[in-house]
């Protein structure tokens, strides 16, 4: 026998309050995976063999979404830049056939300045930004032109405009001379020229650029706080040898696995580093 509702039940069941349906879910954190590599030296010694080994290893792992190369790729400059073509068609070739469909962008170092043509042939923009992949706009990827030690005008420019609606990964070839740094100071930016670098960005966007990565250094060097007056909170990166020119099979040769951690309105880069013998 089917149980009859009455009206008194049937009027409390419609009173009763629906469960509401959440309709702003807390956002899952997302993490995104990228690498880190410098000084390549394509074209110098056992460099371009060194790459083909290392560079499978750096984006085989860990669903890599983005490649940063971070200059000196490329050992063009040598020999008044004769075998210049030759050196970047060798390292386009291995990025091209190495990735496959996984973006990357190549900052200029001091062994292509004199190549900088062939530079943006074979590698694009010597400076300029983008948006960081995965990130739907909401972080910028910037790479500047350092190539001889100084900022060219436009890169200083391009840091002067950034904007306080996005977040920042910077990266360059010569590092900074933050306090504490280890590398050798032949290869460090001098103290006016990271003063100009710094004070080139506005106030408003300090506490939004997330990381700097350079290279140059020949080693590796992480600096996670107070890198510089009024950053308390940038990341500061020197990545190691990717190649075989003053690259020491010991440690110092190798790249950095890096990840940027989306979690709301907070943000976080961190990168550590892959030695390869």
């Amino acid at each position: 026998m089917k149980k009859q509702i009455t009206s008194t039940k049937k009027r409390e069941l419609l009173a009763s309050p629906k469960p509401k349906r959440n309709l702003n879910p807390k956002a899952k954190a997302q993490t995104i995976n990228f690498a880190v590599i410098g000084d390549s030296h394509v074209g110098y010694g056992n460099s371009a063999s060194i790459f083909r080994n290392l560079l499978p290893k750096a984006v085989g792992s860990g669903n890599k979404r983005f490649v940063i190369f971070g200059g000196d790729n490329t050992q063009a400059g040598a020999n008044h830049g004769n075998n210049a073509n030759a050196y970047y068609k060798d390292f386009k070739d291995t990025v091209t056939s190495t990735l496959g469909s996984i973006p990357y962008k190549a900052s200029i170092g001091n062994w292509e300045a004199s190549t900088q043509s062939l530079f943006t042939q074979y590698l694009g923009a010597v400076e300029g930004q983008m948006n960081f992949p995965g990130t739907q706009g909401k972080v910028k990827y910037v790479w500047l032109n350092c190539a001889l030690g100084l900022f060219t005008p436009g890169s200083i420019n391009i840091l002067k405009n950034l904007d306080d609606q996005h977040f920042y990964i910077i990266d360059f070839h010569w590092p900074l001379k933050v306090s504490g740094i280890t590398v050798d100071p032949s290869h460090v930016l001098s103290a006016a020229e990271t003063a100009k670098f710094f004070a080139a960005i506005p106030t408003k966007v300090r506490d939004k650029v997330l990381a700097i990565f350079t290279h140059h250094g020949h080693l590796f060097y992480r600096k996670l706080t107070n890198i510089y007056p009024g950053y308390t909170n940038t990341k500061f990166f020197v990545c190691g040898c990717s190649g075989d020119y003053k690259c020491k099979p010991s440690g110092d040769r190798g790249y950095y696995n890096a990840t940027l951690t989306i979690n709301g309105t907070a943000l976080n880069v961190d990168a550590f580093k892959v030695a390869v013998t």
